[in-house]
């Protein structure tokens, strides 16, 4: 009995102790997430989430709703299963399927995501983030399908391995040095050093570090920028400074500078005792080639509001940047001040058309005047998107960059070089680990381009042709056709033209084309075949029913082809000829040819062709084929000059013998003169 008192005494302290852990370490998670240092937050709250008994559903659903959160701002994408487990264990408040949305959506799961924003909206009807996710996740494919023509790609000199970049930008318009926030690692020969993590992000801490362009426009020489912080040499280095202390986990990133190239202002951030004050504005000058100890930059008188991602307009006298402080939208907003003197004031938020109850970060003011930003309450395709907005007299039009700039996942810190369509975005697209990476992008002129070749009948490269090139805009161009006898010729936008191919000894032939109401760069692909004036030329895609004179439908290309040449050429009458192979009587093959080549000469006269330009001929088996150059390498074993006549067909094989009938079965012209209605 004794034995069996003390087992129960022992149960009820082991889970008493066991309830006072749990309970201590949710405390000490809930401190770590309020002063903002979330990866540890995150990982004490998984931790705990599996000791807490299964009946106690409000511990287990503060506990996994807490996770997400922490998860959620890092970009975790276990998020999504924390949320499961907070709504499965009934938590209270709605806001678990707003964010629960939101991490589906960032995911790419749509349609799971919609149903997660319809429980939302069931109680909060006029949410703008809700409403805005609800509509991309509906619209995102439609959005998918028509990408701008701007042309992305990994920038991989700012690129480390398991590492982040982003946030680039440049120090003039010149476009040719940057400065970008980064993780990297830097190469130690102490094999001994332990790399530090931050417990806000569970990464190496972040600095800022130049990039070059050389001679050559290959982007070079990727340092740390130096003079920003270093280790003081003792633990107590001045306050405010900018400058480390050894204890302490400084983290640099996000800068703009003035139009000089002289200030940097960039976001600085300091833990003190643990605690995350949030991130201050910090300025540095330089001179000599060093930059200056950071000073912060005064823009509200209390502290405790976090501001960062400063960006200057083009005169450097209009700071933009992202605040949390009081009074906003929600989340972070964007914010303006007006330099006077050596002060910033009238001190503005951007209002609602840009902000919106969820996080508005990285803005970027070009010099045209649009404010580009990144944010997750205006409708996108997930996670942080690019957005830019036009000014009006009093507000602003805000539209998504679309694709390629944005993704499901997080798209941001965008920098223009200089005036240029070209530049660099952040993003961490197809990032298991969510690694940020730095994306160049450019914009390819649109150009309109017409390329070919130029033929004989035969099929052989012409290098003694002209073409000219005529449009309605004034154009008038005359080029000669390469050796290789091709040609490639610029064409100019909503511009009509007419294409003209001539050579010596050959007929002339046009073709018309148009750029009008073309949007893009496209390239047309028009060949010319030359009909010599010397010789007949076999029209291969004539056709008549077999043993009739009929037409077939499909004859009508090449007669349409016909009647464009002799269009083309209206001063040349032509003998139009139809041949038979040497089967059958000889005088019905003749009178078959002949109406076959009437049968054409109909065609061409019902097609608007005079009647006095064209002499039908039928010659039955009379006139073989003679044997050229180009037959005798398709067909080896007819030599050249060789006449396809019974005596040398005979001699063939069966199946050979057959190819020369089909060869002999043909409907020719030839141009009988090149002076029609001339005189």
């Amino acid at each position: 009995m004794r034995n069996f008192s003390s087992l129960i005494i022992f149960c009820f302290l082991f889970v008493g102790l066991t309830s006072c852990s749990i309970n201590a370490r949710i405390k000490k998670a809930d401190k770590k997430y309020a002063i903002g240092e979330y990866y540890e937050a995150g990982e004490i709250y998984r931790q705990t989430y599996r000791r807490v008994s299964t009946k106690d559903k409000k511990m287990r659903a503060h506990v996994a709703f807490m996770q997400a959160e922490s998860q959620r701002i890092l970009n975790n994408s276990k998020a999504a299963n924390a949320y499961k487990n907070a709504i499965r264990n009934n938590y209270p408040d709605s806001i678990v399927y707003l964010h629960y949305a939101q991490v589906l959506q960032y995911q790419g799961k749509y349609k799971d995501a919609i149903k997660q924003y319809d429980i939302y909206l069931l109680n909060h009807p006029n949410d703008y983030v809700a409403q805005a996710g609800k509509y991309a996740c509906l619209q995102v494919e439609n959005w998918r399908k028509e990408p701008s023509r701007y042309k992305v790609v990994p920038a991989k000199a700012f690129n480390a391995k398991r590492s982040s970049s982003f946030a680039p930008s440049f120090t003039s318009e010149d476009g040719d040095a940057l400065v970008f926030t980064s993780n990297r690692q830097e190469k130690t020969t102490d094999k001994k050093q332990k790399i530090r993590t931050s417990p806000v992000t569970g990464v190496s801490p972040y600095n800022l570090y130049s990039a070059r362009k050389n001679a050559a426009g290959v982007w070079e020489d990727i340092e740390v920028c130096l003079g920003l912080y270093e280790e003081a040499e003792s633990e107590d280095s001045e306050e405010g400074t900018g400058f480390q202390k050894k204890s302490s986990m400084v983290e640099l990133g996000v800068c703009c500078f003035s139009p000089d190239g002289k200030t940097m202002y960039y976001t600085y951030s300091r833990p003190v005792n643990g605690q995350d004050l949030g991130a201050k504005i910090y300025t540095s000058t330089r001179a000599g080639g060093e930059w200056s100890e950071g000073r912060e930059l005064k823009l509200f008188n209390d502290s405790s509001i976090t501001v960062g991602h400063p960006s200057l307009n083009a005169s450097g006298d209009t700071l933009y940047f992202v605040s949390d402080a009081p009074n906003g939208f929600g989340g972070k907003d964007i914010y303006m001040a007006v330099q006077d003197g050596s002060e910033w004031t009238d001190i503005q938020n951007l209002g609602p058309k840009i902000n919106t109850a969820d996080d508005e970060l990285y803005p970027y003011m070009r010099h045209d005047g649009r404010l580009y930003f990144s944010s997750k309450g205006h409708p996108g395709y997930g996670g942080l998107d690019l957005f830019y907005a036009i000014p009006n007299d009093t507000t602003w039009s805000v539209y998504n960059m679309g694709a390629p700039f944005n993704s499901q996942n997080d798209d941001f810190g965008i920098a223009f070089a200089g005036k240029s369509e070209n530049g660099f975005f952040s993003s961490n697209r197809g990032q298991k680990k969510g690694y940020d990476l730095i994306y160049e992008f450019s914009l390819p002129a649109i150009e309109f381009i017409v390329e070919g070749n130029v033929y004989d009948s035969n099929g052989e490269h012409l290098s003694e042709a002209t073409i000219r090139l005529v449009g309605d805009d004034g154009t008038n161009v005359k080029a000669q056709i390469r050796r290789d006898g091709t040609y490639r010729l610029k064409l100019q936008k909503d511009t009509r033209y007419a294409m003209l191919v001539t050579s010596r000894g050959f007929l002339n032939q046009k073709h018309e084309l148009a750029t009008t109401g073309l949007t893009d760069s496209y390239s047309y692909l028009q060949d010319f075949t030359l009909a010599p004036i010397s010789k007949p030329v076999k029209m291969s895609n004539v056709f008549y029913e077999f043993g009739k004179w009929t037409l077939t439908a499909d004859s009508e290309k090449g007669l349409n082809e016909l009647v464009q040449l002799l269009n083309d050429n209206p001063n040349i009458t032509i003998e139009l000829s139809a041949h038979t192979d040497m089967v059958g009587n000889d005088a019905a093959n003749k009178q078959l040819s002949l109406q076959r080549a009437q049968s054409v000469v109909n065609y061409l006269i019902k097609h608007g062709i005079e009647s006095e330009r064209l002499t039908p001929v039928g010659y039955g088996e009379e006139k073989p084929v003679v044997v050229d150059d180009a037959l005798h390498k398709q067909y080896p074993y007819l030599p050249v000059d060789q006449a396809l006549d019974e005596a040398f067909i005979t001699t063939l094989l069966p199946e050979q013998q057959e190819i020369c009938h089909s060869l002999n079965r043909r409907t020719e012209f030839r141009v009988l003169k090149t002076t029609y209605n001339l005189y």
